[in-house]
This record gives C-alpha cells, structure tokens and sequence, in this order.
C-alpha cells in the first residue's frame, strides 16, 4: 500500500530525499514528465489529453512532503540530546515518545521525570520543549556527540498499521495521505495540463509551494491535505472540526486561505451529482500550501480540500481508508469540469 510507504519513510521539512524517491518510482510511468526543483519540490507534468485540449489552461495540485519532527541542537554533559521542534508541536504529545535520529536511525527516549519523582505542584503543569531532552543511552558529551551530529533530525519511530476494519494509524498522515491521493489523481488523463506538485517544506512556511507556483503559474489550483479531525466525544454540544468517514473536507478559509468559492462551488456540485459525501472544515485555524500559492504573481485561485485525520502534529495519526477514496473520486470527476473554466468574479 503506498499510504503505508509514506507514512513509514522519514521527511522532515527540509529533508524530503526519501519520501520524494517513492513518489518518483510511483508517478514516472503516469506523467509525461517530472523534475526536482533547487527547494526539493517534486514536480510532475500530466500534459493535456484529448481533441478538446485547452492548452492554455493549467492546474496546479499540491500535497506536502514534509512533516513535523524534532533537530538536534546541543549534546548534555550527560549524553542527552537537546532539541527544536520542526514544525508545530505540542510537548504534551512527546513524554517518553521513542525517535529515530539522523541517517543511522540511533534510536531515543524523550525522556521525562517519572511520576515518583515529580513535586505536587509539577503535576499540574505541562512540561515545556526545553525542559526535555533526548536519551540515546550515552554516558557522555564525547559518546553522544560521536553517535549523533548537531543538525541532525529526529523522526517519531511510529509504524504504520491497521486500526479496525476502515482505519489505519501511522505518523506523518498529514500530509502523506494527500501525496497518495495525487498519485492517483495523477493516473487519470486531463483536457489541459496538470502539474502534480509534491512540495517541500510544508510545515516551516508553505515555502515549496511558493516556489513551485511561481515557477509554474497555474490558472486554478488545489492544496490536498490531511486535516484537523476532532470528532470524539464533547462535554457541550459543539460540531466537529471535520469528522472521520464523512467525505473531504472543503475549507471556505484558514489563516493562509480565502478559497475562491467558484472553486468551492464546483467541488460541491460535483459531490452531489455523483453522491460522494463530503464536508466543510469548520476551522479557521493553521494554514495549507493553497494559501501561499494563491499569492503568486497577479493571483490563482485556489482552494483546498482535505482527509479528516485525528491526532495530526502527534507521533501517531488515524484516518479513515474511504475518506481517502472519497477525495480521489471527488477531485477526478471535478478537475474535467475546468475545461470549461469558471464564471467570472
């Protein structure tokens, strides 16, 4: 299964060679041709099929590489290991997490003080990043230094699995499942060209997509991702973010985005018209690839449309395998539609 791939390779931003060599080795038979830009985008190129051609047309889908993970940054006296988050996370989701670090994959402990040892009052509050190290089982500056470099990453040593009879659970779902959906997104012919960008640098800036836009200067543009779900159970009666199983989730916004609602519109419809569910993302918060490229130069609209995934910036995420599916369906059946191009603003 190519989530399943994804999601077991490492790819902090910054350093996406290995997640980018899978998708290479599943796009090149499908695209007409691709290339590896100086940021570390995978671009591929879908050129337009069909006696209908628009040429003049060209759109642009995205879906992130990179995840969010930890760089070591400082060797303790004691052998631990300092760290910076890459990307956001939240410490509470890292005491006593095991992480493969740099290219050898020298296993660590997010090490944190037992519950035996910790004062009253320090059970109340949340451990800040700097407060925890990494133990790699050095005994000292010299030994740790030999075995990790500073720089060096650290990705969270989850596997990826099943998880009952739908879902799956693994690291890195945001975004490695919107990188399988354009894969096979990829596999469909078009009437204009389509680029399928594989992006860098997601989670420190959109900083790839920025790139790859400009280069590319598409009419329309989508960002695929994997997004906030947070349907479990609630004191009051507030509606999820998204929920699992319901279909994509359309965002109308974010703190990056105002999607074009044209873009919006045709989404929808075409959900409805061949009955695949679908959802809004009822969030503005965070911020996705199709913000920055809907900036680029005089404009392209842009919208974004995602997979409900709980637990996303953690050591282990949950998605469900239809809402995959849904996304995949809902994206080739509304992409032919731009042939036509959109009503005016």
């Amino acid at each position: 299964m190519l989530l399943e791939k994804l999601s077991n390779a490492r790819g902090i931003s910054g350093n996406e060679a290995e997640v980018r060599e899978i998708l290479i080795d599943a796009v090149k038979d499908h695209v007409d041709e691709y290339r590896v830009d100086t940021l570390g985008n995978l671009i591929a190129r879908k050129k337009a099929k069909g006696a209908r051609a628009r040429k003049s047309i060209k759109v642009m889908l995205a879906a992130h590489m990179d995840e969010v993970g930890l760089m070591i940054v400082h060797h303790d006296s004691n052998g631990h290991l300092r760290f910076e988050p890459v990307g956001g996370i939240d410490a509470r989701v890292l005491l006593s997490k095991t992480v493969l670090i740099g290219k050898d994959k020298i296993t660590g402990v997010i090490g944190v003080k037992p519950i035996h040892l910790l004062k009253q009052s320090e059970r109340q509050q949340v451990m800040e990043l700097d407060t925890l190290t990494i133990d790699i089982g050095a005994k000292t500056k010299e030994e740790a230094a030999g075995l990790v470099k500073i720089g060096d990453y650290a990705t969270f040593a989850t596997e990826f699995s099943a998880v009952g009879s739908d879902c799956v659970k693994g690291k890195a779902l945001d975004d490695r499942v919107g990188c399988a959906a354009l894969v096979e997104i990829l596999k469909r012919d078009y009437p204009f060209d389509v680029y399928g960008v594989f992006t860098a640098q997601e989670e420190v800036g959109s900083r790839g997509a920025r790139v790859a836009a400009y280069a590319i200067e598409p009419t329309y543009a989508f960002g695929l991702e994997g997004t906030v779900c947070d349907d479990s159970p609630k004191k009051k009666d507030v509606s999820p973010v998204t929920r699992i199983g319901g279909g994509p989730a359309i965002s109308f916004a974010d703190n990056s985005l105002m999607a074009d609602r044209r873009l919006v519109n045709l989404l929808v419809e075409t959900a409805k018209e061949n009955k695949i569910p679908y959802q809004f993302r009822q969030l503005t918060a965070g911020g996705t690839d199709a913000g920055r490229i809907m900036l680029v130069k005089e404009g392209v609209p842009s919208v974004s449309v995602a997979v409900p995934t709980r637990y996303i910036h953690s050591p282990v995420s949950l998605l469900s395998k239809r809402d995959l599916d849904y996304l995949v369906a809902l994206m080739t059946k509304a992409l032919p539609k731009l042939a036509k191009g959109l009503p005016d603003l």
